[in-house]
This record gives C-alpha cells, sequence and structure tokens, in this order.
C-alpha cells in the first residue's frame, strides 16, 4: 500500500508561538505520513523550539508560494490542510483545484474574531471537504456568523503531547513549587504572546491587587509582542518590578521548566479559541486562573482544574489568584484533575488520531465531490 501523503500550507513556519502547530505536524510523521510542509513566509526569528530540527520538520519545508505547484505535482499529496482561514487556506485552496485533490483548514482564533478574517469564509468554507476549528465555542461561532452548516464544522482541539508535559515529581502531580514547601512564595507562570487580545495588563493590575493585600508570590510573564513597552510601562506604574518578571519569547524547554516550577497559571484574554497554554500546564498538573472566554470554559472545568473569571475584571482575578495561593491543598487536587482532563481530552494523540480519522474520510469520498459533514468522535 502506498505511504499516504499530506500536504500543509502555513503562513509562516516554524512560529515560535505556534508549538501547537509543529507539534501536530511531528505526531502525523511519526504516524508514517509523508508530509510537506509549504511556508508563504520565512520566518523571521531566530529562536526555534529543539524539536522543529530533531523532528526533521525542517527538511520538509520549502518556502515561497511561486514554489508550491511544482513541489505539490512531484509530492502528489492526497490531500493538503492549511492553518488558519486566512492566505493559507486561500493559497490552499487553490493548489488543491490545481491538483484536483480535496484541502481541509482549521480556523483557531483570530482568524475568526479579528478584521483579519476573511470577508468570504462561508465560501472558502463551502469550497473545503471539512472545516476544521479548536472549539465548540468557535463552531458555534462560524455557523452564526457566516451561516456555514454547524455539522460542517468539525471540532477537534489542538493537542499536547503529555509524555513530555507533566508534572516534575515522577508518580505524583506535585510541582516543584509544591515540593519546596509553604515558605517558597507562590510561582504564578503566564505564558502568553504581549498582544492586545491576550489583555495582559489585566494580570498585573491583579497581581497589584494582590500585593496590596499582603499576598507573599512571585509572578513570570513569558512572552513577547507589541504590547512589551506598554506592559513594561504598567509594570512601572504599579511598582511591581520586584514581583513581575517578564523573560520574553522562550523555547518550548524553558516553558516546560517554568510550568514545573509553578503554583498556578494565569491567562487574562479577552478572546480566544483554544489555548494550549492552559494545555501545557494542565498536563503538567498546574491549575489555572483564566478568564471565561472562548473556548476556555471547555478546557478549563471551574471549580475542577482551575477557577474562571469575568473577562476584565481585576479584582475578581485576584480573589480566585489568591484563594489558590492560601490553599495549596486545593491546587494540588485541582492540578491532579488538570492532568486527568488533560490527558483524557487534549493529548496530541487524541488530536491526530481524529485528524486522520477525518483525512481518510476525505480521501476517500474525494472522488464523488461534496463535504464531509458530522463531527468525528
Amino acid at each position: 500500500m502506498a505511504m499516504r501523503r499530506i500536504a500543509y500550507v502555513i503562513d509562516v513556519f516554524p512560529k515560535l508561538s505556534e508549538t501547537f502547530i509543529a507539534g501536530e505536524i511531528a505526531e502525523v510523521c511519526r504516524r508514517g505520513i509523508e508530509v510537506r510542509i509549504l511556508s508563504i513566509h520565512e520566518p523571521q526569528e531566530q529562536l526555534r523550539h529543539d524539536f522543529i530540527a530533531e523532528a526533521g520538520l525542517d527538511r520538509l519545508t520549502v518556502y515561497g508560494a511561486q514554489k508550491f505547484s511544482g513541489v505539490l505535482r512531484d509530492f502528489s499529496p492526497d490531500s493538503i490542510h492549511a492553518h488558519y482561514s486566512t492566505t493559507p487556506a486561500a493559497k490552499a485552496r487553490a493548489l488543491a483545484a490545481e491538483l484536483g485533490v480535496p484541502f481541509t483548514f482549521t480556523a483557531h482564533g483570530f482568524d475568526i474574531y479579528s478584521f483579519l478574517t476573511p470577508p468570504d469564509f462561508a465560501d472558502r468554507a463551502a469550497a473545503a471537504a471539512a472545516v476544521i476549528t479548536v472549539s465548540e465555542a468557535n463552531a458555534q461561532h462560524i455557523a452564526a456568523t457566516w451561516g456555514v452548516p454547524r455539522e460542517r464544522v468539525h471540532v477537534i482541539p489542538c493537542g499536547v503531547d503529555t509524555l513530555l508535559f507533566r508534572p516534575a515529581k515522577i508518580g505524583s502531580c506535585a510541582t516543584l513549587n509544591d515540593v519546596h514547601g509553604a515558605s517558597t512564595p507562590a510561582l504564578i507562570v503566564c505564558i502568553a504572546r504581549q498582544l492586545p487580545v491576550k489583555n495582559l495588563g489585566l494580570l498585573l493590575e491583579a497581581c497589584a491587587v494582590l500585593r496590596a493585600r499582603g499576598v507573599s508570590f512571585r509572578c513570570v510573564m513569558i512572552g513577547d509582542g507589541t504590547d512589551h513597552d506598554e506592559l513594561v510601562a504598567t509594570r512601572a506604574r504599579l511598582g511591581l518590578e520586584t514581583v513581575v518578571e517578564m523573560i520574553g519569547a522562550a523555547q518550548r524547554t524553558t516553558i516546560l521548566q517554568w510550568l514545573r516550577r509553578a503554583s498556578i497559571v494565569v491567562l487574562s484574554s479577552a478572546s480566544e479559541g483554544m489555548p494550549v497554554s492552559l494545555m501545557e500546564a494542565g498536563a503538567c498538573a498546574v491549575p489555572a486562573v483564566a478568564t471565561r472566554v472562548g473556548g476556555i470554559p471547555e478546557l478549563v472545568e471551574d471549580g475542577v482544574t482551575g477557577l474562571l473569571t469575568p473577562p476584565n475584571d481585576a479584582p475578581a482575578m485576584a480573589d480566585a489568584i489568591g484563594r489558590l495561593i492560601a490553599n495549596p491543598r486545593l491546587r494540588a487536587e485541582m492540578g491532579r484533575a488538570a492532568r486527568r482532563r488533560i490527558d483524557a481530552n487534549f493529548s496530541l494523540r487524541r488530536q491526530v488520531d481524529r485528524l486522520l480519522a477525518l483525512w481518510s474520510r476525505v480521501e476517500t469520498v474525494a472522488g464523488g465531490g461534496g463535504p464531509i459533514c458530522g463531527t468525528p468522535r
């Protein structure tokens, strides 16, 4: 039997903040699928995750849209998949029509909630053999906003490698912070790009409330972006320089090290699809405090694996963080529950199982025309 071939179309590959794309492709390759990665633009970042080279993904990547047709004629893919409904989906659609193969795309977050959403989204969805998105909230938004039939939208959350992302103390769900004891200040970790949609000023405001209450803690913010200077200024205005550290963008190994030391992970977003950073934290048995937006309530079970707060409410966020800081036993219970939930529902292996099943169906019926309906379970 011939090896299956999947071509990916991506705007920029690799991208430090999009480990969920690279991780997915690496797992697809591990399943024996032959892959080509078509990157429209070359990355400008110098920092890369080590596993990109370790998985050989750099050797599978072609840069420049003018090369794509020739590469795919030689590669002969069974189907083409794009990440994001924007330029990658448009390019995948054109290439699929040229080669006479089906295409699919995954809509994540900014590409359906912002001004960057393509105005012809409904047309792209109709042309695709299947539309994938990462949360039920996204699926309902797509159906309500563009009239895409709900049964045409397949909810397949991104996944995390739960063999890599796991608690520091093997055989338990204790983080290093918990192991070190109650005398160590609680460590709050936030992993997010420093962009307006992440609303990181809210986290700083919550930290100011906590400090005013005399709570002992340390906060580490991992990520970079256009809001960096403004956030630095806000941190200074609030007098938080000694308790809030901004370490910039980081490789996956560094993120894992911080999560294994964390007491709590916090995400203060104004909008979200399905945040992988919270999956990674949960896999490391770290409970979350996060805003109740987008797909977050599908990921964080309020009161069980973490605490959800209203968006843009600093006192409420401070209350939730303070409650977990004050109760190590509750943190540990929520951490164990988070680890179980992520392993059962948001693992990389489960995600790729569902993707491959969907693509098999797409490829099987491609000759008959028409879309694939029904969300895979």
